[in-house]
C-alpha cells in the first residue's frame, strides 16, 4: 500500500448512546441518564466534531411514528444544538431492532406488514437526516438473522435486504447507505455477516455508487477477522465511509472497549491502513464506559479511544515506509516485527 502524498486531517464522533446508565443484560443503570443536550454539550470538550445518530435520538422514540410536521419540528430543535456548538451531524440511522414490529427482523421479517414498517420507518430517518443536514444512512442489519436457520427463506432475505436498500436509494436521490455489518448478537446468525457480503450486495443496487460500508473494529473481531484487513479491502473498493473504531477482548458478545486496550498492535493496523490508505470518512468511536465507572468519569472511556487513536497516528506516521519496504524486499520478517514492535514501545 503506498503512502498518501499528504497527512489527513480526521474528524471524530461518537454516539450520544456512548455516555450510558451501566444498565446490562445482567443489571440495572448504576449510573443516572445525562440529559441529551448535556451529552452534545461535551463533545467539543472531549475534542469531536460531530454526532452520530440513531432515529429516535433525533426524535423521541414515541414520536418517531408522528406525522412528518412533528418529525421536522423534533429534528429543527436538534439542528439548532448542533449549530449552537458547532458540531455537524455524520449519520443518521434507523433503529428498527428495538420496535415490536421488528421482532422477527425487520427487511427480513416474514410479515409483509412489518417489513412495509421498516422501509417507511427507513424513508422517516432520511427525512430527519436532511432535516439536520445530513446525507448518510447507516443501516446496522441487527435482526436481519435467525435463532433457528429454517425460520426464514435465505435467499428470500437476501432480495429483500436489496430491495429495502434499493426503496432508500430510490426515495432519495442525495443519500447515501453504509451498512454496518455484524456476525451475531442479537441474532444467533446474522445474514451479510460481514462488510465483504454488503460490498457484494452494494454491487446489485439500484445505484452502487451510492451503497458503501461503515466497518466497526468489535464486528470485524466478532467474525474471527483482522478489522485491519476489512478496512482494506473496502478501501480498495472506494467505498470505506465511515469506521467504528473500539476493542474486543475474543469471540464473544459485543463489548465496544476503549480502542487499543486489549490489542495495540491490531488497533495500530487500522490507524496504519486507515492513514496509508487515503481514508477521507470520519472516525468514529463506538466505546462503552465500564459498569463500574463513576458517574463523573463517565466520559474518560470516549477522551481515551481518542488519545489511543493520535498517539497510534503519530507512530503510524514515523514509520519509515522505505524501511518497510526493504524488509518487505529481503523477506525479513522477523525484522520487519521487531520494527513495528519497537515503533509501539517508543523506540
Amino acid at each position: 500500500m503506498p503512502p498518501v502524498a499528504n497527512k489527513a486531517t480526521y474528524r471524530f464522533t461518537f454516539g450520544p448512546w456512548n455516555i450510558s446508565t451501566g444498565a446490562d443484560p445482567f443489571g440495572p443503570p448504576v449510573r443516572k441518564e445525562v440529559a441529551f443536550a448535556a451529552k452534545v454539550r461535551e463533545y467539543k470538550k472531549l475534542g469531536f466534531d460531530g454526532v452520530q445518530f440513531h432515529d429516535d435520538d433525533v426524535v423521541p422514540p414515541d414520536q418517531i411514528d408522528a406525522d412528518p410536521p412533528t418529525l421536522a419540528r423534533n429534528a429543527a430543535k436538534v439542528k439548532k444544538l448542533l449549530d449552537g456548538e458547532g458540531l455537524f451531524c455524520e449519520f443518521v440511522a434507523p433503529r428498527l431492532w428495538e420496535h415490536g414490529k421488528t421482532i422477527d427482523g425487520a427487511f427480513t421479517s416474514n410479515s409483509a406488514a412489518e417489513r412495509k414498517y421498516a422501509i417507511e420507518r427507513g424513508k422517516r430517518a432520511i427525512d430527519i437526516a436532511n432535516a439536520v443536514g445530513c446525507k448518510d444512512i447507516v443501516l446496522w442489519l441487527a435482526r436481519e438473522g435467525t435463532y433457528v436457520r429454517e425460520a426464514k427463506d435465505p435467499l428470500a432475505s437476501a432480495q429483500r435486504i436489496l430491495d429495502a436498500v434499493n426503496a432508500l436509494l430510490d426515495y432519495d436521490k442525495g443519500i447515501r447507505i453504509l451498512g454496518e455489518m455484524k456476525p451475531n448478537e442479537p441474532m444467533d446468525q446474522a445474514y451479510l455477516p460481514t462488510p465483504g457480503h454488503f460490498l457484494a450486495l452494494c454491487y446489485r443496487a439500484a445505484e452502487p455508487s451510492r451503497c458503501g460500508v461503515l466497518i466497526e473494529s468489535a464486528h470485524s473481531i466478532l467474525a474471527g477477522l483482522d478489522p485491519s484487513d476489512d478496512m482494506a479491502y473496502a478501501l480498495w473498493h472506494q467505498k470505506l465511509w465511515s469506521v467504528h473504531l473500539n476493542d474486543q477482548n475474543g469471540l464473544k458478545y459485543d463489548q465496544d472497549k476503549v480502542f487499543g486496550s486489549v490489542d495495540l498492535r491490531r488497533a495500530f493496523n487500522q490507524v496504519w491502513v486507515l492513514e496509508r490508505g487515503g481514508f477521507d470518512g470520519c472516525v468514529g468511536l463506538d466505546v462503552k464506559a465500564m459498569r463500574t465507572t463513576r458517574p463523573g468519569d463517565q466520559t474518560k472511556h470516549l477522551a481515551n479511544s481518542l488519545e489511543m487513536f493520535k498517539r497510534l497516528l503519530d507512530v503510524a506516521r514515523a514509520v519509515d515506509a522505505a524501511k518497510i519496504e526493504e524488509y518487505r524486499s529481503e523477506r525479513d520478517y522477523e525484522g520487519l516485527e521487531m520494527y513495528v514492535l519497537g515503533k509501539l514501545m517508543g523506540r
